[in-house]
């Protein structure tokens, strides 16, 4: 057998665990995997880097159209690859027109056709009044849908209300489509003072439970299935756990920031940490660490949802509330993760598999005979401290600044080419392409 291209690496993260050997490419998906290959051209790993594959973030807002000062479609999916990230599905809002119909979805994928560096999928929206157009939004191939149980933060996408969620899991479930939801109950959630402080306590962790609960009463009732965003809530997850084991289609993520950050840490000026749902107490983090680990958390994504400098000054009462991670999410993962004692399967699990699993993308996500040949060459023992004017996103704003990170994206690959930021290689991806 002749391969394109061969990688050879003492580590490969597969699906059954890390071994060494040779990885096989030929018409850009994974041929063959054996202890050793050869092929047209052969990529040597050096003995410090792991061939992991390309990870998949389900959580991104591009922002584009409408919004593009904000973020735009190749600088995301630029500042994604430079992440080892080779698949996004993009948010249904934020930018303009929302995605809550045909023809603003034809809209999105006109702005970035020929524009992506990675592939990319969308999301749908569910606000009032849209339920007739969302078979179609499905027809048409988008991952999923997403709504809001309280004010967004951008007028054009409302929130719904219990019924109108209510009747949207029963149209959704009807064809078997996963509803996404930012989980916060609008009537515990209050207005926020300056600082920190005053901005935590405005949305406490009850605002979570509280909107997780309805969301697993409703997904129980219809049988539909739900996935709770962005959780920062420890507290909620035996909520969680009990409905996973009632058989409850219910499925979670968490995000870096919430892995990583502490709210004793954030000063009263710090709105660059400033994300819906809030970033919690040390003892909170460690309890989302072992949600993970137990398995009750499914899977991590960025939540990129950045925004000009100009909108993250001010105080925590006015900043856009957002936190820009594309490109850093890997390592702030790795850079905890390690500490407590995880492998970086574990990582590849929750930022790949699993959410490659989640929308349906059967080649993403796993170095697999057959997969895409995606793959990220990372160094895990390298290390480098975060500086905003080098991070590939639109705008220099971002928590992570000046801090050291364990973990070097040193490649990404897509479909067995090299994403270089030269050519645009990424694909515009539908539901069930696999």
């Amino acid at each position: 057998m002749t391969f394109d291209l061969v990688f050879r690496a003492r580590r490969v993260v597969t699906p059954d665990g890390e071994i060494a050997g040779a990885v096989g490419v030929r018409d850009g998906r994974v041929a063959a995997i054996e202890p050793s290959l050869d092929g047209a051209r052969v990529i040597t790993l050096a003995d410090d880097e792991v061939l992991l594959p390309g990870l998949v973030d389900t959580h991104v807002h591009v922002n584009d159209p409408g919004r593009s000062e904000w973020e735009g479609f190749e600088t995301a999916t630029l500042a994604a690859a430079a992440g080892g990230v080779t698949t996004i599905v993009d948010m249904p809002l934020n930018s303009l027109p929302p995605t809550v119909d045909v023809a603003a979805l034809e809209v999105k994928r006109k702005t970035a056709r020929g524009r992506v560096h990675t592939d990319v999928g969308f999301w749908g929206g569910i606000i009032p009044g849209n339920l007739p157009d969302l078979r179609g939004l499905h027809d048409a191939g988008v991952f999923g849908f997403k709504c809001f149980l309280l004010h967004s933060g951008v007028d054009e996408f409302p929130q719904v209300q219990p019924a109108e969620f209510s009747a949207a899991l029963e149209e959704l479930g009807s064809f078997d489509a996963l509803t996404i939801v930012h989980a916060e109950d609008a009537h515990t959630v209050t207005d926020s003072l300056p600082d920190y402080a005053g901005f935590l306590a405005s949305r406490p962790p009850s605002a979570e439970t509280i909107a997780i609960e309805q969301v697993i009463e409703t997904a129980r009732r219809t049988g539909a299935r739900a996935h709770v965003l962005h959780l920062s809530n420890a507290g909620a997850l035996p909520v969680i756990a009990a409905a996973k084991r009632d058989g409850v289609r219910i499925t979670v993520e968490t995000c870096p920031h919430y892995l990583t950050f502490t709210a004793e840490e954030i000063g009263d000026r710090a709105t660059q940490f400033k994300c819906c749902p809030p970033i919690r107490e040390a003892a909170n983090r460690e309890g989302l660490w072992r949600g993970l680990a137990d398995g009750t958390i499914d899977l991590v994504a960025s939540d990129h949802s950045p925004c000009t400098p100009e909108l993250k000054a001010g105080d925590f009462a006015t900043a856009w509330g957002g936190i820009a991670s594309l490109q850093l999410g890997l390592p702030a993962v790795w850079t905890q993760a390690r500490q407590r004692g995880h492998a970086l399967t574990d990582v590849v699990r929750w930022m790949a598999s699993s959410p490659a699993d989640q929308v349906g993308l059967a080649r993403k996500g796993r170095v697999a005979v057959g997969g895409d040949a995606d793959f990220c060459v990372f160094a895990p023992d390298d290390a480098f401290v975060v500086d905003r004017a080098k991070l590939r996103h639109r705008n220099p704003v971002t928590p992570y600044h000046g801090r050291p990170l364990a973990g070097v994206v040193r490649q990404t690959w897509l479909r067995g080419q090299e994403i270089t930021g030269t050519d645009p290689l990424g694909r515009l991806l539908t539901r069930g392409d696999s």
